[in-house]
């Protein structure tokens, strides 16, 4: 499972999107949705305009951290902007995981401008059935 961060941090990401726009050192939040999906976890970050180069993925322990960056387009000299509402920069989001993911199984996919992190629950947190033993005939768990 996912685990939830601090809502005050949540906050302080809202307002720094609100502000300003994303740098490498201080990055804009992507909007997510996250589920389970029989046995995995499946996390959904919107990221239109974005290349799947300009992606970069990380874990380290049970920290995954998703950063990407929306970079202008290229445009000719003789074109003159006159309005330009979708938000460029850095965007990133970090989220905790369980220690009952198997982060070494992570698989990424980039389609329609939404990221999709497939997190597979891990052996050892699956459920399994214990033998009961009675009297001197003892069993030992099977995993």
């Amino acid at each position: 499972m996912l685990m939830r961060t601090d809502p005050f941090r949540e906050l302080d990401r809202l307002a720094q999107h609100l502000t300003a726009p994303g740098t490498w050192s201080r990055p804009s939040a992507m909007a997510m949705d996250a589920y389970r999906e029989g046995e995995h976890y499946v996390v959904a970050f919107d990221l239109p305009g974005v290349s799947p180069e300009a992606i970069d993925i990380d874990v380290e322990r049970n920290m995954l951290t998703v950063k990407a960056e929306r970079r202008p387009l290229q445009k000719a000299d003789d074109v003159q902007m006159e309005l330009s509402e979708r938000p460029l920069g850095v965007f990133s989001r970090q989220l905790v995981l369980a220690d009952t993911l198997d982060t070494e199984r992570i698989e990424a996919d980039y389609e329609a401008g939404v990221l999709t992190l497939r997190i597979p629950i891990a052996e050892r947190a699956k459920p399994r059935k214990i033998a009961v033993a009675s009297g001197t005939s003892r069993k030992e768990i099977s995993g």
